[in-house]
């Protein structure tokens, strides 16, 4: 059953990107960017490394994440994360906090529909600049709602690892939907907007 959960998520994305104009307009850059990182498992965090030999050196690692359960306007625009301090990336979050993240929809089936490559503009891209905290208790329910939905495999991870959900606090965002460069899209209006 467990299985069944993300070939659902999977299903119903498919029919969201199916559907006719479920990708917001380029001109509503706020609304893209909450589309797609609702449209995305994972993405690309960098941080600067902590680690010998990287010190003060970017240092790019893939995360699942999610902002809420599939399904349409059930994504609440923050990116949560679920981290061990055992990973080295979340090492180098405890000496600077700093990251940017980065989602695409190369990694839904929409890109492929369109034979877009991941670096057409076409192919929409999010670029998140902040911070990774520790989400406080009152907020722990619902970042762990939002993982496990989409990622239930979490559940059963090693418990000897100290699991703790975290959040990407966003402090700029830019949007890469279309051809004319980047779009700056402020995190007020980006929570302002229905997905």
């Amino acid at each position: 059953m467990a299985g069944l959960l993300p070939l659902c998520a999977a299903a119903v994305l498919l029919l969201l990107l199916a559907a006719g104009g479920a990708i917001p307009p380029p001109e509503e850059a706020a609304r893209m960017a909450r589309f797609v990182l609702h449209s995305c498992d994972w993405g690309a965090l960098a941080t600067l490394s902590a680690q010998e030999g990287l010190r003060g050196r970017p240092f790019a690692n893939i995360f699942s994440l999610s902002d809420g359960p599939p399904g349409p306007f059930r994504g609440s625009g923050v990116p949560y994360l679920y981290l061990t301090d055992m990973e080295i990336s979340v090492q180098d979050l405890e000496i600077n906090s700093n990251a940017s993240l980065t989602v695409s929809l190369a990694q839904t089936p929409y890109c492929k529909k369109h034979r877009y490559d991941p670096q057409n503009p076409l192919c929409a891209h999010i670029i998140f600049c902040g911070s990774i905290v520790k989400v406080n208790d009152s907020e722990a329910g619902l970042a762990k709602k939002a993982l496990f939905s989409r990622h239930p495999e979490m559940e059963s991870w090693p418990k000897d690892h100290n699991w703790f959900f975290a959040k990407f606090n966003i402090t700029n965002i830019w949007v890469l939907d279309y051809f004319g460069g980047l779009k700056i899209v402020t995190p007020e209006e980006y929570y302002s907007v229905k997905p």
